[in-house]
């Protein structure tokens, strides 16, 4: 079950590197955003690799680290399915899981995340990450 929102930022999406041929191809993408999570400000440093499926759609998977405004963080893991909007747009759905020492953000470490992060036509990033009962 969908529960509670408690993530949302917006950023940027960096550097694209094609890592693999193989099959069709692998994309590694970073990004930087900034937003808050479990209400607390911060932004998240990521990576995720694409890979595009036969019927269209895109397999993503990726890490990255969440970071405060006074340097306590969490790390997550995540895996989606894509599809590409138009305009060489991109909309990601998917789950992520977290690890974490922070006191602040120790919550994290007994739910899932279900999220959605989308990247327009020039790389500007969009998320919003909900808990998942």
């Amino acid at each position: 079950m969908l529960g509670e929102q408690i993530g949302e930022s917006r950023g940027r999406r960096g550097g694209r590197r094609i890592i693999s041929v193989d099959a069709g191809f692998k994309a590694e993408v970073s990004f930087e955003d900034q937003g808050k999570m479990l209400g607390i400000d911060g932004g998240t440093i990521g990576t995720y690799c694409s890979t595009p499926r036969p019927d269209g759609t895109l397999l993503g998977e990726g890490q990255g680290v969440f970071l405060t405004r006074d340097g306590e963080m969490a790390s997550w893991k995540g895996i989606a399915t894509g599809r590409f909007t138009g305009g060489g747009a991109v909309h990601y759905s998917g789950a992520l899981i977290y690890n974490t020492t922070s006191k602040k953000l120790a919550k994290l470490n007994t739910i899932s995340g279900v999220f959605e992060f989308d990247v327009d036509s020039e790389g500007n990033t969009q998320s919003k990450v909900w808990e998942w009962k």
